[in-house]
């Protein structure tokens, strides 16, 4: 830079007065850096220090990947714990031990490893410099003896930008690898030539731009400013505003401030307090505002590994983080790096001929992932077919290694390597991974189930009138008809051989150990823990073993035959699974998934520590994506009817299953309400049940609407207040509370959500849509999980009304 501003001129000649030239304490407060001054990288740690001693620069030491005692020569915010670095000098090249940055004699300054050779030095600055300074801003300074800015670190970024820095047309900031990696990443942000601001991938590892999954169109800009106010905006040559990226709130007296493009893509403005005596705010940084909003969707272009590497998948978690997952049967190419891609865990399948057959296809089956697509892959597309011929046109052709099947009859065969891969219910249909079924141990979650939760036994003891009559449907044995009928009727069997499995009752015996460890009892059987599988595959399981069967007349029979047929067919990662049964003899016995963790019921209302916010909220989207599932997805509709914390199932991954299916309702093809007799339980029942008229999809919209406000503040819909001696109801505390915008109150003691208030009042304004009197007010499943999400405004709901309280 030329010339500086007349501000920062006369800053810096005020300084200049106050201070003498010589080399001062390096870490004490000083206004400049004599030349001849030097830190060296070790043990010693010193640093210089801005004038308010808010930042540091100096070296940071970096371990781990390998790298044993390497540092980064870099900028840090110095008063808080995190020491976050702003600006590095060599994010590439790392130096040891014993390496050097000095201010010369001459005027350069040059960060040197142990031998001597230069590592880097900024190349622009010509002779006449004085001394170097650290200022309050964040910014390091190169003068000349009349305070004119030679050289300043503002002028080259590495990932982030402060208050009071401006960004001129050609300026990037370039992401760093990862959470722990300072090299350059595979996002930057930047401001074109021409005014146009854009998020980019790049052809890592050049940082060669690829294409823009953000962009401002301010082609007449002239710089992006960061202002003292905390707003990152675009500007014109005469200062007019063209464009808000970001318009922060907090003061900058109050708060330290930053913009910074992560490793994931996203840029994100955040704030962190100055001071201890903030109580709503947690002391650490927080994200005030980022975009893209969803990371997973925003990137679309047809070259690169997208936001989280070839054959992975995204999914947005905590708002506005995303999580890299690889499919079932994939595993992540470098097991620290998330980010790195996926590869097969099995054997592809072979195209070459052998014995006179074509391929090995008839060993694959598919993994389902639902409202999942990888956009970039597709190398044939299917019209008017069925799922039976997507999945057969992909079994028979060794290059397909997946397929996204839709409704409406649309398949699209795809192979590897596949990119941009995202979770997002706008997507619809379902991805289908072809796997190897003799691999299919390499697939399976082999966790260590040293501890088991024995209260999952009395979760699977409810009576269910769906788990109880499968094994009349299986065998019947008290009926004359042959096995796989009812009245002369050949059953459906795609509930009892598509995903059932026929137990032994000797395996019983060997699973269970004896039946010698109880998991619960109730009044309909005992529950016992136990294994399946071989040692390379072995499986926890809760089986349960019946007592008592209950006969049913032939018609109740049949009706039940074609809605279990229906419910066998179900399979989401929501849902709780029956893994199968038996039915030898007078034996009925039940095998159950293990739920390590438990109801929900006893994380929310049990436990004397509440559940962080973050599970909280990924448990909601879970339950709302599983009731989404089976009121639009599935064939025939079906209404659960009795939606509470006490049906919905933990894994050991806490993730949230929707269970016992025993009162469910199925709708016809063509119908859209029933009536029926009341269903389910106190406090999560809609109005409508009451007013004997047709009841819809709806009774589950309000049930998860009670639920929902629930997670949100820890407490039971209905609750005995013991300083006042009258019960509290959730529901009218939760509008009470949205209507005088003191929402804090729903979860004060809860610092995750105080942190994150804006998902906590969309939570509850979708809780309170959920829950409205009238069903047609009430949005469908689908469009809950949208709301919940933030890919949905969420408008003002309205009361409720006060029927629900007396229910």
């Amino acid at each position: 830079m030329a010339n500086c501003q007349p501000t920062l001129c006369l800053s810096l000649s005020l300084l200049l007065l106050l201070l003498c030239s010589k080399p001062v304490n390096s870490q004490q407060p000083q206004a400049n850096i004599s030349l001849g001054s030097s830190l060296a990288a070790g043990a010693s740690q010193d640093y210089w220090l801005s004038p308010s001693g808010d930042f540091a620069f100096g070296f940071q030491q970096v371990t781990g990947g390998g790298r044993g005692n390497s540092f980064l020569l870099a900028i840090w915010f110095n008063r808080i714990p995190q020491r976050t670095v702003v600006w590095s000098a060599n994010r590439n090249e790392l130096v040891p031990d014993g390496s050097t940055i000095k201010l010369t004699e001459d005027g350069n300054l040059i960060l040197a490893d142990p031998s001597g050779r230069p590592v880097w030095n900024p190349n622009s600055v010509g002779s006449g410099v004085s001394y170097g300074a650290l200022l309050d801003t964040g910014n390091f300074v190169l003068a000349d003896r009349n305070a004119t800015v030679l050289w300043e670190s503002f002028d080259q970024p590495t990932d982030t930008i402060l208050p009071m820095q401006t960004l001129a047309r050609g300026t990037e900031l370039i992401a760093k690898y990862s959470r722990t990696n300072y090299s350059n990443g595979r996002f930057k942000l930047d401001f074109q030539t021409d005014g146009n601001l854009e998020f980019e991938t790049t052809h890592y590892p050049q940082m060669r731009s690829n294409y823009p999954y953000y962009e401002s169109a301010t082609v007449t800009a002239d710089n992006l400013s960061y202002n003292q106010s905390g707003s990152l905006f675009i500007a014109s040559t005469n200062g007019t505003i063209l464009g808000n990226v970001f318009d922060n709130r907090e003061s900058r007296n109050d708060f330290y401030q930053r913009v910074t493009i992560d490793h994931d893509g996203v840029v994100r403005q955040y704030v962190h307090p100055k001071r201890n005596n903030m109580s709503r705010w947690p002391m650490e940084w927080t994200v005030s505002d980022s975009q893209p909003p969803n990371i997973c969707t925003g990137i679309k272009g047809f070259i690169g590994n997208g936001a989280c590497g070839f054959n992975s998948y995204c999914q947005m978690e905590s708002g506005m983080f995303p999580r890299c997952n690889c499919p079932q049967g994939y595993v992540f190419m470098d097991p620290t790096d998330h980010s790195s891609g996926c590869v097969r865990n099995f054997a592809p399948q072979d195209c070459v001929v052998k014995d006179g057959n074509d391929d090995d296809g008839d060993q694959f089956d598919f993994v389902e992932m639902v409202n999942t697509d990888f956009p970039n892959g597709d190398y044939q597309f299917l019209n008017s077919v069925s799922e039976d011929m997507c999945r057969e046109a992909c079994l028979s052709d060794c290059l397909c290694d997946a397929v996204l099947f839709r409704v409406d009859g649309q398949c699209y065969k795809k192979r590897m390597p596949m990119s941009n891969g995202n979770v997002d219910p706008a997507n619809g249909g379902k991805t289908l991974f072809k796997v190897r079924r003799q691999d299919s141990t390499s697939i399976t979650n082999k966790k260590d189930h040293s501890h088991l939760n024995t209260n999952v036994g009395w979760f699977l003891l409810g009576g269910s009138i769906f788990v109880n009559l499968i094994f009349l449907l299986a065998s019947c044995p008290w009926r004359k008809n042959p096995p796989n009928s009812i009245d002369g009727e050949t059953l459906d069997r795609g509930a009892l051989s598509s995903n059932l499995r026929r137990f032994t009752y000797r395996e019983m015996e060997t699973t269970t150990g004896g039946f010698k460890q109880v998991l619960g009892s109730g009044s309909s059987g005992v529950v016992y823990k136990g294994v399946i599988g071989d040692h390379s595959s072995k499986k926890l399981v809760a089986v349960k073993v019946l007592e008592k069967m209950h006969e049913m007349e032939g018609h109740d029979v049949r009706e039940f035959t074609t809605e279990v047929t229906i419910i066998g067919e179900t399979n989401h990662k929501n849902l709780a699974r029956l893994v199968g049964f038996c039915d030898e003899g007078q034996h009925r016995l039940l095998v159950y998934e293990f739920m390590s963790n438990g109801s929900l019921a006893d994380l929310l209302f049990r436990r004397e520590v509440r559940p962080n916010w973050y599970t909280r909220t990924q448990i909601a989207y879970s339950i709302a994506r599983g009731l989404a599932y089976l009121h639009e997805e599935c064939i025939t509709q079906i209404i659960h009817c009795d939606i509470k914390p006490q049906n919905i199932l933990l894994d050991d991954s806490m993730t949230a299953k929707i269970s016992d299916f025993g009162i469910s309702k199925l709708m016809k093809a063509n119908q859209t309400r029933t009536t029926t007799a009341i269903r389910g339980t106190k406090g999560y029942l809609a109005p409508e049940w009451f007013r004997n008229v047709p009841v819809t999809a709806k009774v589950d919209v309000h049930s998860f609407g009670i639920l929902l406000l629930e997670l949100v503040c820890c407490r039971k819909n209905f609750m005995m207040e013991v300083e006042k001696e009258e019960e509290m109801v959730l529901v009218d505390w939760a509008y009470d509370c949205y209507c005088q915008r003191k929402l804090h109150k729903l979860v004060e003691e809860d610092k995750e959500a105080m942190e994150d208030m804006k998902r906590v009042e969309r939570f509850v304004k979708v809780g309170i849509w959920c829950i409205q009197e009238d069903p047609s007010l009430r949005p469908g499943m689908k469009k809950v999980v949208h709301m919940l999400e933030g890919a949905v405004l969420v408008s003002k709901p309205p009361d409720p009304s006060s029927f629900i309280s007396s229910i």
